[in-house]
């Protein structure tokens, strides 16, 4: 993810070089620290203070599941074709030339087939920086493909959640997709092919309340918001404070709605070891 710029040293008129450090250091805003970007990196963008899980795209999470970085991707080539014709602040055409722009993306999923530790796997990774990873007509149609090939090649299948929700600039298109995806997993449950949900920093809104979690196994990594409605509109409309930690990856632990919370340098080994479990 392209947080920030390095900038190359420049001579001033005095003739000595000047270097400038603006995006060679990022700052957690959790613990304030302040990290040297490479190192941060380089501890799969991980805060080494207080273990800050930094949101990451969706290339990076295959690079850093898949071995070697290697890896097919499929259904890349469908985009939306904006029904509604919707208009808010701007044409949502023009959002989504935007962001297709920003991120290299078609929508805000990658499907990918590759290996984890040697088992071959299918991969739907959800992009945040595509309009909040919202799931429109098209996000529903490429990880409903990615559940079929599954079923079709009885490959198990992870799916990678990150989003903000159903996106509603296509209206009860978007809303259709939960259902479609929930009937496409209930095709590969009866089918007996291992499905693992891994739930990250935002998980919220349809996609809560659908695929994320459907999983055989639900998991998610440390620190993530996962919900369906956001705390604020919880508390405005309850008129009650939430507790501390509501929505939050471990309080959703601790409370019977997921499997396990499981750290980013521990994932890979961990989604092996379960796919070991389920084989036998």
């Amino acid at each position: 993810m392209a947080w920030f710029r390095r900038e190359s040293g420049e001579l001033d008129t005095s003739g000595e070089k000047r270097v400038r450090t603006e995006g060679l250091w990022v700052k957690c805003d959790n613990c304030r620290q302040i990290i040297w970007k490479k190192d941060l990196e380089e501890n799969m963008n991980v805060c080494p203070k207080c273990e800050k899980h930094f949101r990451i795209d969706a290339r990076t999470r295959l690079a850093q599941l898949l071995d070697d970085n290697q890896y097919e991707t499929s259904d890349g080539n469908i985009s939306s074709t904006d029904p509604l014709k919707f208009v808010d602040l701007k044409p949502y055409s023009s959002r989504l030339r935007q962001a297709q722009k920003d991120t290299g993306l078609k929508d805000a999923v990658i499907n990918a087939r590759g290996k984890l530790l040697g088992r071959p796997v299918i991969v739907s990774a959800m992009e945040y920086a595509f309009i909040g990873g919202s799931m429109g007509a098209v996000v529903g149609e490429a990880i409903t493909r990615a559940i079929e090939r599954a079923v079709e090649t009885r490959t198990p299948l992870i799916i990678v959640s990150a989003s903000g929700g159903a996106r509603m600039m296509e209206g009860v298109v978007s809303l259709m997709q939960l259902a479609k995806i929930s009937a496409a997993l209930a095709r590969l449950d009866k089918s007996k092919v291992p499905y693992i949900s891994l739930l990250t920093d935002p998980t919220t809104g349809g996609v809560t309340a659908s695929f994320a979690m459907l999983g055989d196994l639900n998991i998610a990594e440390p620190g993530a918001l996962i919900g369906f409605a956001g705390p604020r509109v919880i508390e405005q409309t309850i008129r009650q404070k939430l507790p501390p930690g509501f929505q939050r990856s471990e309080f959703l632990l601790q409370h019977g709605m997921l499997d396990a919370v499981v750290s980013r340098k521990q994932l890979k080994p961990y989604i092996s070891r379960a796919l070991d479990f389920m084989a036998a």
